[in-house]
């Protein structure tokens, strides 16, 4: 069996608790993984005095796969966002989130089965910010021919692949013509050339989120410039349970980190509660784009498997306690492998 090595970035707060289930349970599955620990986020800063290190970019870029668990961000001061930071040096330029109903995990809404697709790298997530005056700050949205290509092509192949029917573009290409005007433009161009069978519409991104959470049962894959499919994407989360409950890729040409959304949670850290499933869900993710990507089958079983037991488990009632259950992390984790069978 071939042993495909992977850089793990426990994180911050609940982070090395979370990616330490995680890890507990690929184990016990079989997955063909062999771990290389680096550091990033506060738990970095305060060991090396960076928030990235070099040497932990370098490895993902050795290995190019990457588990991460959560990085705190702080708010309006400190460093700049890990998050931003692995995106940009590694270019990784489409993350992907799917959404989708559980069984076990009860909401107002049944049967959502989304998948989100977000430009990673530019918008006003460039973090081209300056101050003018002393009252007066300003922000930069950058928008490139290249960057709304390339997300428009990969989004539009994900979608032949995963035997997707519809792409909808979430925009506000009314206000910001030239930006968000360039986005669009791009995307019908790819369309209209490449993926004729695939439908595709737009809307605008508020009356978007609207429909949403109207039905939305209405949407198959949503593609969004970056601000909006951060703030989308979450909003979609919420349709299913929370943050708790769904993965998260970065993906390029090169690499791919694999990361749980939700935050670090510092108020829980250390108190054993902390629910792994994201982090879990993310590296089914992962061992299905290794299968895919390197032609590893084993990988493909392995994740079958492992998906399987976390559905089996939520549909037995057996959950954390941010799920409505009364599980610990321990206790779900340990029900996640007898459900492996």
């Amino acid at each position: 069996m071939k042993i495909h090595r992977v850089v793990l970035i426990p994180g911050d707060g609940i982070g090395p608790e979370v990616t330490q289930a995680v890890q507990r349970i690929l184990e016990v599955a079989g997955a063909p993984l062999e771990w290389e620990e680096r550091q990033a986020g506060i738990t970095a800063l305060e060991s090396s005095g960076e928030v990235l290190p070099a040497e932990t970019v370098e490895a993902i870029q050795r290995h190019r796969l990457a588990l991460k668990g959560p990085c705190s961000t702080p708010i309006s001061e400190g460093f700049t966002s890990v998050n931003v930071q692995l995106r940009q040096k590694l270019k990784l330029y489409s993350a992907v989130r799917p959404i989708s109903s559980l069984k076990g995990v009860p909401t107002r809404y049944q049967g959502v089965d989304l998948i989100i697709i977000r430009e990673n790298t530019e918008g006003l997530y460039s973090g081209v910010e300056n101050r003018v005056t002393d009252d007066v700050v300003m922000s930069m949205k950058i928008s490139t021919q290249t960057a709304c290509r390339r997300i428009a092509r990969w989004a539009f192949r994900f979608a032949t692949q995963r035997r997707r029917r519809k792409i909808t573009i979430f925009h506000k290409a009314n206000i910001m013509k030239l930006t968000d005007g360039l986005f669009l433009s791009c995307a019908r161009e790819v369309q209209e050339h490449d993926y004729p069978n695939i439908e595709y519409e737009e809307v605008i991104v508020d009356a978007g989120c609207m429909k949403l959470v109207q039905d939305p049962t209405q949407f198959d894959m949503l593609l969004l410039e970056n601000l909006y499919g951060d703030v989308v994407s979450d909003l979609c989360a919420g349709l299913v349970g929370g943050l708790g409950v769904v993965p998260g890729a970065n993906i390029g040409d090169e690499q791919a980190v694999f990361e749980a959304v939700h935050g670090s949670a510092p108020t829980i850290a250390g108190k054993g509660v902390a629910n792994p499933l994201a982090l879990l869900m993310s590296a089914v993710m992962m061992l299905e784009y290794i299968a895919e990507k390197r032609k590893d089958e084993s990988c493909h079983e392995v994740a079958s498997r492992i998906q399987k037991a976390y559905l089996r488990a939520l549909a037995d009632g057996r959950k954390t306690q941010d799920l409505g259950g009364d599980l610990n992390t321990e206790a779900f984790t340990e029900a996640v492998i007898e459900s492996l069978g």
